[in-house]
């Protein structure tokens, strides 16, 4: 694999307006992602909307959009009205944010204009940022949802080179959890063969509810038309035999089978009602006008 290069550029804009999601807006401080995890559902924007190879275009060249916390302070000025998600198409934490702390400057914007927040990181650096998470979470939801498809870490060698193992990303989900800050588990994308197992999937479920997450969430693997070769390429190279097992739970289509998608959601019931995940309840805010006055 070949040295990842990072190039400064300009942010037009920071808050990107989403359509058909629980949230209203993306934030990504970044373009493309060193974590490089082979079925990045990132890497098929890369190619529609870029124009960008899905390859190493996406996980060895990165932009670093250097003014981006001044645009999202600017944008946040306006009022902006909805919740934002943070690491929807790059992951905020992968190391070079410990250099840029780019991430960092947006949840203090946050903190002065506050909006729900949610981060999906596989990035342990969050725990870097505990205070500022506080500080949000004191004026407005916030819930870091880390991902773990899975915790065997032969297989994450494989399909996440390079994240982080799982256990030291449920470390720091720990040690949020343990500074009263929300924090969930996204078993996604579920691999079929490879973490799908309802041995993969217990493990799973009872790591993170032994590190406090607060619920533990799945989804199958989609495949998008842009990075459907990539994807089995990277079969073909580390999981040859279930390559013709994938042509036909998927055929031409981006999502598995409906019987699959039903017998997935059974396993990962049974799984979830062994272990404990408890929602943090929602708490009652002084409205923000209130909030400045006690400030003053």
């Amino acid at each position: 694999m070949s040295e990842i290069t990072y190039r400064e550029i300009e942010a037009r804009g920071a808050l990107n307006r989403v359509r058909g999601m629980p949230f209203e807006w993306s934030l990504n401080p970044y373009l493309g992602c060193a974590h490089a995890c082979s079925y990045c559902f990132a890497r098929a924007y890369h190619a529609r909307y870029r124009e960008r190879d899905v390859g190493e275009a996406f996980d060895r060249n990165i932009e670093v959009r250097t003014n981006f916390v001044d645009r999202l302070r600017n944008e946040l000025r306006r009022r902006p009205q909805g919740s934002v998600a943070i690491g929807t198409a790059t992951d905020p934490y992968q190391p070079i944010e410990g250099t840029y702390r780019l991430t960092r400057g947006c949840l203090e914007a946050l903190v002065d204009f506050p909006m729900p927040t949610g981060i999906v990181t596989k990035g342990p650096l969050v725990v870097r940022d505990i205070d500022v998470l506080q500080r949000l979470d004191a004026k407005t939801d916030l819930t870091v949802y880390f991902s773990v498809p899975c915790v065997d870490e032969e297989v994450v060698r494989k399909t996440d080179p390079g994240t982080a193992p799982p256990r030291q990303r449920l470390r720091a989900l720990r040690m949020l959890r343990d500074a009263g800050i929300d924090a969930a588990v996204l078993c996604m994308p579920v691999l079929p063969g490879i973490t799908d197992s309802e041995e993969s999937l217990d493990r799973a479920a009872k790591a993170a509810s032994e590190a406090g997450a607060t619920a533990f969430r799945h989804r199958p693997l989609k495949i998008d038309v842009e990075i459907r070769d990539y994807y089995m390429q990277f079969l073909a190279a580390e999981f040859p035999m279930l390559v013709p097992r994938y042509e036909a739970l998927y055929g031409n289509d981006i999502h598995p089978g409906k019987e699959y998608e039903r017998e997935l959601e059974q396993r990962v019931t049974r799984v979830r009602t062994r272990y404990e995940f408890r929602e943090r309840p929602a708490r009652e805010r002084k409205p923000e006008n209130e909030q400045l006055q006690l400030a003053l």
